[in-house]
């Protein structure tokens, strides 16, 4: 083996180490979007608390992850895709990281809304909304694993019904807030819950377009289709 091959292939194992970290991750924060809606929906703040004791671990691997693709960079100077696929794997990282404080952020409501009078169908309104934008997650991973920019555009189009399901959602939490002002608190829980998951909804498709960018090395030129019309007032991640 010459130079150069080893050197190519010491950026492959970098690479598919690197790799391996992001999927582990991404398990882990798919994982945090159905617990943290089962802890509201079973009223659990166990399973609300394990939910934002591991955020801390997401945490941690995006470090590890933003560290070792600086070090990659720096001892490997890739070029071209192999640059591409580099800066895709911190930027799909960085989305992961927020999608799991949007998270942690429903489990530290959900904890709030068990001492609360449950509001009609909300709660599982929002479980199969937040359903709908875990399985985008698993496909935008997917596709990245398998640079499959047909999958991708697919996670991208989906977005749209998750905006559409917030809408209704939105729709339904101000019906049960005029209907009867004492479930004012409790609505406004439920409402900062659906926009943290249509949030989330967002960040996964970014993650659909870096793979996209990773194929073709261009993001899309079209703007994604947002369903997104409410104006309640929203909260940042925390």
């Amino acid at each position: 083996m010459n130079e150069t091959q080893h050197i190519a292939s010491a950026f492959d194992r970098d690479l598919e180490a690197v790799q391996a970290m992001i999927m582990k991750m991404g398990g882990l924060v798919e994982a945090a979007i159905l617990d943290s809606v089962i802890s509201l929906e079973k009223r659990d703040p166990q399973l609300a608390q394990d939910v934002r004791r591991g955020d801390r671990v997401i945490d941690t691997m995006e470090e590890r992850i933003t560290e070792e693709v600086a070090r990659v960079i720096a001892l490997r100077a890739p070029m071209g895709s192999d640059l591409r696929t580099v800066l895709s794997v911190m930027k799909i990282s960085g989305n992961l990281e927020r999608i799991g404080d949007y998270a942690k952020n429903i489990a530290k409501r959900s904890k709030v809304l068990v001492e609360m009078p449950q509001v009609g169908g909300a709660t599982s309104a929002v479980r199969r909304m937040a359903r709908d934008v875990e399985a985008m997650l698993k496909d935008a991973l997917d596709a990245y694993i398998q640079r499959d920019t047909s999958l991708a555009e697919d996670v991208r189009e989906r977005d749209l019904e998750v905006d559409q399901m917030y809408n209704a959602l939105f729709r339904e939490i101000l019906t049960h807030m005029m209907e009867d002002p004492r479930n004012i608190t409790s609505c406004m829980h439920l409402h900062f819950i659906a926009k943290n998951i249509e949030r989330m909804g967002d960040h996964v498709t970014t993650i659909a377009e870096q793979v996209i960018y990773l194929v073709t090395g261009e993001l899309p030129d079209d703007e994604r289709p947002k369903g997104d019309r409410s104006s309640f007032v929203t909260s940042p991640a925390e």
